[in-house]
C-alpha cells in the first residue's frame, strides 16, 4: 500500500532545490542588515518557506526575519524545529552549492540513485521542507491534530541560535518537540559544547605570521603562514607526519601552507586537521609551539578522561591566528552530558593558560522512558523492522531550546555524512524516508493517547 507522502515526492524535490537557490549563510553580524537581522537573501529564505505553506492553507508568522513558524491545528503546543540558514559553501564544489542541482551522478562520494547537490540539502533545508510537506498530508487527509503543531524555523542556527533567543521573546515556545536536524533512531541526550580561545605566547617565533580556519565548528582545512629563515632551513628534511593533510611552501613569497579536510566540529575524527599539520612542524623548532601542540593535540591536559554514556570529550582546534606574539586558538569542545563546562575549565586554569568562552551550550539530557523519546524510538523501528535505542551524540540542537526535546533525523546513525562539507547533497530515497517517518511520527505525536501519558523534561545532571 502506497505511503501517504508518496503523492507529494515530486512537489517535494522541486520544493527543496528550489530553496537551496538562496545562499542563506551568514556573512556579517547580527543586526548589521537592518530589517534583515541575518542578510536580505535569508529573510527571502524564510518568505519563501513561509509563502510555500500559506499556498497549502497554513497560518504563518514571520518574527521580524530571525525565525518564522507555521501553525497546524490547537490544543497543547507541540514544536517542530528546523533551520534554513547554512554554513558558508566553502571550496571544493562540482555542482553550484545553491544550484539545487538534481541528477543521479555517481562520481562523487560513490552513492547510487538520484539526488539533489546544494549546501543545506541536509542539513537543515531538505528536512525543514519534508516536514512541512508532512504536515500538509496529514491536513490534505483531513487528519485533525490533538495539539497545535508548530513548525519553526530558524535563520542562526549555524552562528549563535539568536533567532530562537528571538522567538522566545516576542512567541510561546512550545514545552516538547523534536528537531529533523541529527540522527536516527532519536538523540535523547547532547553533549555540552564549549568554543574556548586558549592564547600561547610565542617566543622567537619561526613564523611572523600565521592564519588558519573559518568557523570555530568546522574542522580546520587550511592553514598559512610566513616563515623565517630558521624555519624554511628547517622544513627541508621535514617529513608530515600527520595523515590526509599536505604541506607545501613556496620560497619565493616564504608562504607555508597546509591542507586538511573539513568535517563538522563535533566530529573531528571525520575531517583532517590542518592546524594540526602546521604546528606538527613548527613543534619540532620552537618549544613553545610544542607547548601548544601538546594541549590542542596530544591531550596534556588530560581532557579526555571525561566521558560517561554519552561518549569522551572531544576538542577540535579550529581556527587560529598569531598576534603580536601570542598564538590565539579557538577550540570546539564537546563534553559529555552529565559534567559541568567548570570540569574542563579546571584543567585550564591548573595549568596557568590563559583562555576566553566564546560560547557555550549546556548538555541536554533526556529519560529514555519519555513520551517523546519511546514514541519516536517506537516509530523509527516499525518503519524500519529493527530494535534500534536512542543514542547520544555531540552535535548540538534546537532540541536544547524546549524542555522536552530531541534530534529525530535526518541522517542514520554511523553512515558518511556529506553535511558541512563540499558536494553536500540529499538522495531521493532519504527524501522518501524522512518524509514516511515525519508524517507517521507527527501522527503519532498528536494523538489523543500520546497526549494522556504526560512528559518528563529533560535533565541537565552535571558533575
Amino acid at each position: 500500500m502506497q505511503h501517504p507522502m508518496q503523492k507529494y515526492f515530486d512537489e517535494i524535490v522541486q520544493s527543496i532545490s528550489r530553496i537551496i537557490q538562496f545562499d542563506s549563510s551568514f556573512k556579517g553580524v547580527e543586526g548589521e542588515h537592518g530589517e534583515f537581522p541575518f542578510g536580505k537573501e535569508t529573510a527571502d529564505c524564510l518568505q519563501y518557506f513561509l509563502s510555500l505553506a500559506e499556498s497549502f492553507g497554513f497560518e504563518t508568522h514571520n518574527y521580524d526575519n530571525y525565525v518564522g513558524e507555521v501553525v497546524f491545528g490547537d490544543g497543547e503546543e507541540f514544536a517542530i524545529l528546523a533551520h534554513l540558514d547554512v554554513v558558508p559553501a566553502g571550496n571544493g564544489w562540482k555542482y553550484p552549492p545553491f544550484g539545487g542541482v538534481v541528477n543521479d551522478d555517481v562520481s562523487v562520494g560513490g552513492v547510487t540513485g538520484k539526488k539533489i547537490w546544494g549546501r543545506g540539502a541536509m542539513d537543515d533545508k531538505g528536512p525543514a521542507v519534508v516536514c512541512l510537506y508532512a504536515l500538509k498530508a496529514l491536513k490534505d487527509e483531513g487528519f485533525v491534530p490533538h495539539r497545535k503543531i508548530k513548525l519553526i524555523v530558524g535563520c542562526n542556527e549555524e552562528c549563535g541560535n539568536a533567532c530562537i533567543a528571538h522567538y522566545k521573546e516576542v512567541a510561546h515556545m512550545p514545552d516538547e518537540g523534536f528537531t529533523p536536524d541529527a540522527n536516527f533512531p532519536v538523540i535523547y541526550a547532547e553533549k555540552g559544547i564549549a568554543h574556548i580561545t586558549a592564547s600561547f605566547p610565542i617566543n622567537n617565533s619561526p613564523v611572523t605570521a600565521l592564519v588558519g580556519g573559518e568557523r570555530a565548528n568546522m574542522v580546520c582545512d587550511y592553514v598559512s603562514a610566513f616563515l623565517t629563515k630558521k624555519g624554511a632551513t628547517a622544513l627541508v628534511d621535514y617529513q608530515n607526519p600527520i595523515a590526509n593533510t599536505t604541506i607545501s611552501y613556496d620560497n619565493t613569497t616564504n608562504v607555508l601552507q597546509t591542507r586538511g579536510k573539513s568535517a563538522h566540529g563535533s566530529t573531528p575524527d571525520k575531517g583532517a586537521n590542518a592546524l594540526q599539520t602546521m604546528l606538527a612542524f613548527l613543534a619540532t623548532i620552537n618549544d613553545d609551539f610544542a607547548y601548544a601542540y601538546d594541549v590542542l593535540f596530544n591531550d596534556s591536559l588530560g581532557l579526555k578522561i571525561f566521558q560517561d554514556e554519552t561518549g569522551v570529550l572531544t576538542i577540535s582546534p579550529d581556527v587560529a591566528r598569531l598576534e603580536n606574539g601570542v598564538l590565539k586558538v579557538t577550540a570546539d569542545i564537546r563534553f559529555p552530558a552529565t559534567f559541568a563546562l567548570q570540569s574542563i575549565t579546571d584543567r585550564f586554569d591548573e595549568a596557568g593558560i590563559d583562555y576566553q568562552i566564546s560560547s557555550y551550550l549546556a548538555p541536554l539530557y533526556n529519560d529514555v522512558n519519555s513520551r517523546l523519546i519511546s514514541t519516536l524510538t517506537r516509530v523509527y523501528n516499525n518503519a524500519t523492522g529493527k530494535q534500534e535505542t536512542p543514542i547520544a551524540i555531540g552535535g548540538g540542537t534546537y532540541a536544547r531550546a524546549l524542555k522536552c526535546g530531541c534530534a529525530f533525523g535526518p541522517e542514520i546513525n554511523g553512515e558518511e555524512t556529506s553535511i558541512h562539507q563540499p558536494n553536500e547533497y540529499i538522495t531521493f530515497d532519504r527524501i522518501q524516508f524522512i518524509g514516511n517517518l515525519y508524517y507517521d511520527a507527527i501522527k503519532e505525536l498528536t494523538k489523543p493517547q500520546y497526549i494522556r501519558i504526560g512528559y518528563i523534561k529533560a535533565r541537565r545532571i552535571t558533575k
